[in-house]
């Protein structure tokens, strides 16, 4: 039995190159069955949605977004903080909704994950916490030559010719 490791995580069956099809040609359903076990659930992932013109895609530019709101990991830096909070108490929750729109604040994250966040990522396959740590990983796509594909039709001609 021929073993071969892979080398990052499985994204999308691409990655395979045809190992999936000699799965199926050679009868062995259990490889099939893990082969596609290991590929990630998401749809965006697909072979399909990872051209160029997919990747390159602005959706916020599309769906007329505004754009994201500011992030500030830590309050002890010297960086320069709007502060609403004057506003509310003195002149209420509308008041604070007004200064809060042509003034925004920056959501405050304290920490590098909170608590829930840390359960809900333990809980996510490897594709989803790689992407949400923003970790790139470039999948390697295994593509048979033609000539190659011609030898191993021929191949399967004659081992069907024979039977």
């Amino acid at each position: 039995m021929n073993v071969t490791q892979v080398e990052s995580t499985l994204i999308n069956e691409s990655q395979l190159g045809s190992r999936l099809n000699h799965a199926v040609g050679a009868n062995r359903r259990g490889e099939f069955g893990l082969l596609l076990s290991m590929l990630s659930e998401d749809a965006r992932d697909m072979a399909q949605f990872q051209t160029e013109a997919h990747l390159n895609h602005d959706l916020r530019a599309k769906f007329e977004l505004p754009t994201a709101q500011a992030l500030i990991g830590q309050l002890d830096g010297d960086i320069m903080v709007t502060d609403n909070s004057q506003v509310h108490q003195q002149s209420g929750t509308t008041a604070f909704r007004l200064a809060n729109v042509l003034n925004e604040e920056a959501l405050v994250i304290r920490s590098k994950e909170s608590l829930e966040m840390q359960e809900v990522l333990a809980n996510c396959a490897l594709s989803v916490r790689r992407r949400y740590n923003q970790v790139a990983v470039a999948p390697k796509v295994e593509l048979t030559h033609f000539v190659d594909q011609l030898v191993i039709q021929r191949q399967m001609g004659e081992l069907i010719a024979q039977a």
